[in-house]
C-alpha cells in the first residue's frame, strides 16, 4: 500500500493573503499546505479521501491518471469543493466517479452540485455515482474499507480504515466503540489543528494523547493550521514515532 498526502492544511485561521506570520512567509516547502486530502493505492485500486478546492492542483502535481473512488469525510467546502473537476476523470476513464459518503453528505452534494443531478444535465457536466454509507464496512473494488464515526463538534463525520492504515481528520471526539476500530492499525493519521483549544478539531496535545492510547507504529498529523508553527520547529517536539505530515509525503505500508 502506498499513501500520498496530497494536502495537509486547512481553511481555518487567517487567510494566507492577509497573514504575515513566520509560517505563511516561510520559504520551507513543508510549510506550504494545500487543503487536506490523501491518496491510497493498494492492490491496483486507487482511492481518494476528500476532494477540496485544491483537488485539480493536487491531481496534476502527483500525475494521477486513474482514480477508482472518492471517499468523503463530510460536506464542508474544504473537503468537497473540488468535485466539479471529476469531469476530467470521467473523460479519461469513460465512466462516472464513484462517491462514497453518509446520506446527509450525498444530499448536500445534490444541492451544491445540482447541475450534475438535474433531469436534463448539460453536456459535459461531471458524472458522479453516489453510494450512501451507514457505518458498515464496504468494498471499493477489491479493497475493504471500514468507516469510523467521529465527531466534528456536533457534526457526525467519518474517518476511514483501509487495511493497516487509518485516516481521521476534522475530529475532536471519538467514542470508545469507534476507538476499538483503530486498534492494531500500523499507520494512524490524525488532525492536529494547532496548540490552543479549538471547538471542533483536535489540538496537538489531544492528537498526541490519542496516538499514545492507540499505539500505532507511526502517527502522522494533518489538517495543520499556520497557527501550529513552522514545520522544522514543531518536528523537534514530537515523539519519535509521530510525524508532521507535509504535502507530497509518500508512505509505504
Amino acid at each position: 500500500m502506498k499513501v500520498t498526502f496530497l494536502g495537509t492544511g486547512t481553511s481555518q485561521g487567517v487567510p494566507i493573503i492577509a497573514c504575515k506570520c513566520e509560517v505563511c512567509e516561510s520559504a520551507d516547502p513543508h510549510d506550504k499546505r494545500l487543503r487536506s486530502s490523501v491518496l491510497v493505492e493498494v492492490d491496483g485500486t486507487t482511492i481518494l479521501v476528500d476532494a477540496g478546492p485544491d483537488f485539480r492542483q493536487q491531481m496534476l502535481r502527483e500525475q494521477v491518471t486513474d482514480l477508482d473512488a472518492i471517499l468523503l469525510t463530510h460536506e464542508h467546502k474544504d473537503h468537497v469543493a473540488g468535485l466539479d473537476d471529476v469531469r476530467a476523470f470521467n473523460y479519461i476513464l469513460g465512466r462516472p466517479m464513484d462517491i462514497y459518503a453518509q446520506q446527509r453528505v450525498l444530499n448536500h452534494l445534490k444541492v451544491e452540485f445540482s447541475y450534475v443531478f438535474s433531469d436534463n444535465p448539460y453536456p459535459g457536466v461531471p458524472q458522479m455515482r453516489l453510494h450512501p454509507l451507514d457505518g458498515d464496512a464496504f468494498f471499493v473494488k477489491n479493497v475493504g474499507v471500514v468507516p469510523i464515526k467521529v465527531q466534528h463538534y456536533r457534526l457526525p463525520i467519518l474517518g476511514f480504515r483501509i487495511g493497516d492504515f487509518t485516516y481521521i481528520t476534522d475530529a475532536n471526539a471519538i467514542d470508545s466503540r469507534e476507538k476499538e476500530k483503530l486498534l492494531g492499525t500500523k499507520v494512524l493519521v490524525l488532525n492536529a489543528l494547532r496548540r490552543e483549544a479549538h471547538i471542533s478539531h483536535f489540538t496537538l496535545s489531544e492528537a498526541l494523547a490519542l496516538a499514545a492510547e492507540i499505539k500505532p507504529q507511526a502517527t502522522y498529523l494533518t489538517h495543520i493550521s499556520h497557527q501550529m508553527g513552522r514545520y522544522q520547529e514543531v518536528v523537534k517536539e514530537l515523539p519519535k514515532n509521530v510525524f508532521l505530515a507535509y504535502d507530497g509525503l509518500m508512505v509505504d505500508i
